[in-house]
């Protein structure tokens, strides 16, 4: 399965190793069949086909079909309830009028309309007992007999797929760029680096592991072969690998429930503790954060017989709170309460990560005197600082001239929510001088590119991928804040489950908003219709996997367009066996079944903690529509979840992340401008190799030169 995750992810395709023949006409239909679902194979990559025996060129084609059909969501079928949709989808009350009369012809009695239009009016009706409610009453094939097919424009998305190194190249390559990233990984990536570390064990290693999330991974796999555990330099970084082995949250953010470890196992926990804590005793001070994993990590590795790594025991001595030790955060507490903020920050400088931290509450609280103070502690900090802190820093101060209209949070789950901005902004001066030295650091930073870079205009308003938890894994995806331009005549949103077993009901919906982000109205399963905007129809069981549809003319009066996926009932985004959002574009007169691979943008997988998924918005502004990512789950309720109860809130959490400033890569382009030369990517293949930067890589670049796309990007964030 390996060589379909490289092709997804990477865009690229690994060689292959099959005998040489004549693979011609095998190459004819890849190309064929890729068409139909909106890519295109890379002239090499047509001839490498071509020159294999015609088994081994047809296992490959048949890989590369699967493996971005899977990508696009193509691999299901997407039935809509209303046959015709978007064209002759009823007026909501009708429909239900329509199945509450079935219901009661059923029954053998008579009804007139005013009659039940009063059993609607009065509540008490449940929509899904009422006759072929919420079930397809038509067979995906009689939905494409009755839509023409799709008439193609010039506009239709071709994604390019281009020829990679064999197999084992291709892994150990992606193996090396992910072990060694120096940004947190998102979930699916974190899963397909345990994978890559048990392919690639014997082979080349990362230099670094910055991330200590990745760190924790890599470890686990050498903690189950008795290896000795690499890179662990804090006592947190031995409980992580804890929680990987015994298939929990390596973040921390939730509790683990640890699986018992065998005497092997537990000599290598208990010596890397002993050796971290017998190198440096003050870390201890990071045991209090999580006392209570630590005890049940005690109860499983059973220190007291283990005499021989008496630091080790220590740990537990603090966690169960016989032992105290105070860490900086604590120390540094006592100094802000005690209005010594210089103080506050001159301890924090042990901790430069922290200082960055905590630079916009300690620069709130400084007197005058000790601003210039607090100053002078965060410079000297810019400099050991990891690149994602500097460059999240730089953000976040670029957003605090002005109070905010909300403070939206955001957790590592990816949970939202909201609460009034109650901080003073910060001097211009202070965010002026801050930012100056800041831009200055990463410059610093930053490698002259060897070779021009040459930049798509379409990635520069892609946010800076300072965590992949900020983004999700599908198909052009971007992470959170980033914005793409959005072209045709109409948006179609899709989103498609399937339950594992019992019964689930997820609903797709569309929040409308004005100039001022107030609700201007919404289509749902409980409105079908409004200022053109059309749902196809509400499904509520996916046994064997449904679809609902909603269509957005781009020539509505509402400035924001919200479409998100409501949990009504059963199974959570991480239960149910699949789910994923996406949307296309089209023209008006393009018409087509419902879904067509070629006209997708995006697709991106629905998993997160809430029972309601926020996955993007779409805006109309001076430059037209663009699409803004969120990837927000937000609580909701356990069940029964609709567009219209969660109405303030979401109008609230998408204003806060639309109206935020995001460093973008166009913040890193501008930095390397001073040491490299910088062109922009009009089409034409230069003659001479490059740097590329963009959203996908050219065909025909010179030998020699490095392409950064979307997958990679993360890689220019410097360490």
């Amino acid at each position: 399965m390996l060589d379909k995750q490289i092709i997804q992810r990477t865009l690229r395709v690994p060689a292959s190793k099959g005998p040489t023949g004549d693979g011609a006409p095998v190459a004819r239909q890849l190309d064929a069949a890729l068409l139909d679902v909106g890519f295109s194979a890379s002239r090499e990559l047509l001839d490498h086909l071509g020159g294999l025996e015609p088994g081994p060129a047809m296992d490959l084609a048949v890989t590369v079909v699967s493996a971005v059909r899977e990508l696009v969501g193509d691999h299901v079928r997407h039935n809509a309830y209303f046959i015709g949709f978007p064209h002759d989808v009823p007026d909501t009350v009708e429909f239900w009028l329509e199945r509450l009369r079935a219901a009661v012809l059923a029954g053998g009695g008579s009804a007139t309309d005013a009659q039940l239009r009063t059993a609607l009016a009065g509540g008490g009706i449940d929509l899904l007992d009422l006759p072929a409610y919420g079930a397809y009453q038509h067979t995906y094939d009689e939905l494409l007999a009755a839509h023409d097919a799709l008439v193609t424009t010039a506009g239709d998305r071709v994604t390019l797929l281009h020829l990679g190194d064999p197999l084992e190249v291709e892994v150990s390559r992606l193996y090396l760029a992910l072990g060694g990233s120096t940004t947190p990984l998102g979930e699916s990536d974190l899963a397909l680096l345990g994978e890559l570390a048990v392919a690639c064990l014997d082979g080349p290693q990362p230099d670094q592991v910055p991330v200590r999330e990745n760190r924790a991974v890599l470890n686990g796999i050498r903690l189950v072969l008795d290896r000795p555990l690499v890179a662990t330099d804090t006592t947190t970084d031995v409980l992580r690998v804890a929680c990987q082995v015994s298939g929990g949250d390596v973040s921390l953010a939730t509790p683990t429930r640890f699986r018992g470890f065998r005497r092997a196992e537990r000599r290598i926990l208990l010596a890397a503790l002993d050796e971290v804590v017998g190198a440096s005793p003050g870390k201890l001070a990071d045991v209090a954060r999580h006392a209570e994993r630590w005890k049940r990590l005690g109860e499983r590795l059973h220190p007291h017989e283990y005499g021989r790594w008496p630091h080790a025991q220590q740990v537990f001595a603090v966690a169960r709170g016989e032992r105290r030790v105070p860490g900086l955060a604590g120390r540094a507490e006592t100094a802000v309460r005690g209005g010594a903020v210089g103080q506050a920050a001159s301890v924090l400088s042990a901790a430069p990560g922290l200082l960055l931290r905590s630079a916009d509450r300690l620069l709130r609280l400084a007197s005058r005197a000790e601003r210039a103070e607090v100053v002078d502690a965060v410079t000297c900090a810019l400099g050991s600082a990891s690149g994602r802190v500097l460059l999240g820093l730089r953000e976040h101060i670029d957003n605090r001239l002005l109070p905010a209209p909300a403070r939206v949070y955001v957790g590592r789950s990816r949970r939202a929510w909201v609460e009034p901005d109650r901080r003073p902004a910060l001097p211009a001066d202070l965010v002026a001088d801050l930012s100056a030295r800041i831009d200055t650091e990463i410059t610093a930073r930053l490698a002259p590119s060897p070779r021009p870079l040459l930049v798509d205009p379409d990635v520069l308003d892609v946010a800076l991928p300072l965590s992949g938890k900020a983004s999700g894994a599908g198909f052009g995806v971007l992470p959170r804040g980033s914005r793409a331009a959005v072209r045709g005549d109409v948006l179609r949103f899709f989103m498609y489950w399937r339950q594992t077993g019992r019964r689930t009901d997820y609903d797709l919906s569309v929040l409308l908003l004005d100039e001022q982000f107030h609700a201007a109205g919404q289509v749902s399963w409980t409105n079908y219709r409004q200022d053109g905007v059309v749902h196809s129809g509400d499904i509520t069981s996916a046994p064997d996997g449904a679809t609902e549809f909603i269509d957005v003319p781009l020539d509505l009066v509402a400035r924001v367009v919200v479409p998100q996926v409501n949990i009504y009932a059963g199974e959570s985004f991480e239960d149910v066996a699949e789910s994923l959002f996406g949307y296309q574009t089209r023209t008006r007169d393009q018409g087509g079944p419902p879904f067509d691979a070629r006209t997708v943008r995006m697709t991106s997988q629905l998993r997160g903690t809430g029972r309601i998924a926020l996955p993007m918005a779409f805006v109309n502004g001076e430059n037209g529509w663009q699409a803004v990512w969120l990837h927000l789950y937000p609580k909701g309720r356990p069940s029964f979840n609709r567009v219209e109860d969660s109405t303030v809130t979401t109008a609230e959490q998408v204003r806060a992340l639309v109206e935020r400033r995001y460093l973008t890569l166009a913040y890193l382009v501008d930095r390397w401008r001073p040491t490299t030369e910088v062109l922009t990517w009009n089409g034409e293949v230069p003659d001479e190799p490059v740097t590329y930067l963009g959203i996908q890589a050219p065909e025909n670049l010179p030998t020699g030169s490095e392409t950064f796309t979307l997958p990679r990007l993360g890689e220019l964030i410097p360490a």
